[in-house]
């Protein structure tokens, strides 16, 4: 038995008894390696935060292995990447789940055998599920974009129409988090903040998924364009799906009748703010979350010790900022300039 498989016994069994606190270092002289699973290889916040993990993977001198789901919301595939990353016994594991609760006994699995397991960008449930998670604080980004479309519409926002455009049924954390948080910006009572549509808020027109694309933004926008054809405010879970959501509108003669508000801060989403497709988007950081986790696994395999959560939250918070050129009195922003520069994909 290799070294680093003594220690990954130790750890399995120390962990059933609960006697440690701290995880003892990975042997020295074995090569560190780790798994990057993201939910899909096509959108363009994946595409970047593999970047960001592949280049601090070299410049760390890591083995890095990348896996993706075939699409948002294939949580199979993403099971079988998690199982192929325990059987080789790679340090440490990055993975976006798209079904946070589902992925939680393979999570369990690879951290009894001594593997640091973190999560990026979408927290799992329950989140102290994975040893860290970094990520945007998903909850502010819809936050903002939910206080933008409200001080926006002013008086008329307890007039408003909304259409939610969700990311798929099984409510993974991070679609939660987005859509909640545009709520509580809004000022709409969430009820349990913890699932979306068991609000009784008559502006809510409905929720659809869009599965996270564009295709799918479009269909549900369709959808909820005839369940109510007023509608006049759209959050979307992300920016492929908002561009889905005005091909939609445009086709119907609405586009410059509706707001629409997204999340992510990608380059074709920082530059459908800046045609006026997009009204307002909250920007994260993919590549800072896939380089700060390639750090950490390689920090765990030194010494044993595992990332700390920004202080007053439970996971590391990578930052979020609202990009808009019309900006909202009492809600931060940064410019389209400045977005541009920070963006991605």
């Amino acid at each position: 038995m290799t070294t680093k498989a003594i220690l990954r016994t130790t750890l399995a069994c120390a962990t059933a008894l609960g006697a440690f606190a701290a995880m003892p270092a990975a042997a020295q002289d074995d090569e560190v390696s780790a798994c990057l699973i993201t939910k899909t290889d096509i959108n363009p916040f994946f595409v970047k935060m593999k970047e960001g993990a592949t280049a601090k993977a070299e410049e760390l001198g890591i083995d890095l292995s990348t896996f993706a789901g075939r699409v948002d919301g294939d949580h199979e595939t993403q099971q079988q990447a998690m199982e192929s990353c325990i059987a080789s016994g790679v340090d440490g594991i990055l993975i976006t789940a798209s079904d946070t609760k589902a992925i939680v006994p393979l999570v369990r699995q690879a951290r009894d055998q001594g593997i640091l397991v973190i999560a990026l960008d979408t927290p799992l449930q329950p989140a102290d599920a994975a040893d860290a998670t970094f990520a945007t604080d998903n909850f502010e980004a819809g936050r903002l974009i939910g206080a933008w479309a409200k001080a926006k519409l002013g008086d008329e926002a307890e007039n408003a129409k909304i259409a939610f455009l969700d990311l798929n049924e099984s409510q993974p954390s991070v679609g939660v988090l987005r859509d909640q948080g545009f709520m509580e910006g809004f000022g709409i009572d969430t009820a349990d903040e913890n699932q979306w549509g068991d609000e009784d808020d008559d502006r809510i027109v409905g929720h659809e998924a869009t599965q996270g694309n564009e295709e799918g933004g479009r269909r549900a926008m369709e959808n909820l364009l005839q369940v109510n054809p007023n509608i006049n405010v759209v959050y979307t879970i992300n920016e492929p799906a908002a561009a889905g959501a005005y091909e939609a509108l445009n086709a119907f003669g609405m586009a410059d009748q509706v707001m629409i508000t997204s999340i992510d801060g990608g380059c074709p989403g920082v530059e459908n703010v800046e045609q006026g497709i997009i009204g307002a988007t909250a920007q994260q950081y993919p590549l800072q979350m896939a380089s700060l986790g390639i750090e950490a696994i390689a920090q765990f395999a030194e010494d044993g010790s595992v990332p700390e959560p920004s202080e007053g939250l439970d996971f590391f918070n990578t930052g979020v900022n609202l990009v808009t050129d019309d900006p909202a009195e009492g809600v931060p922003s940064i410019s389209v300039e400045e977005g541009l520069e920070r963006c991605w994909g």
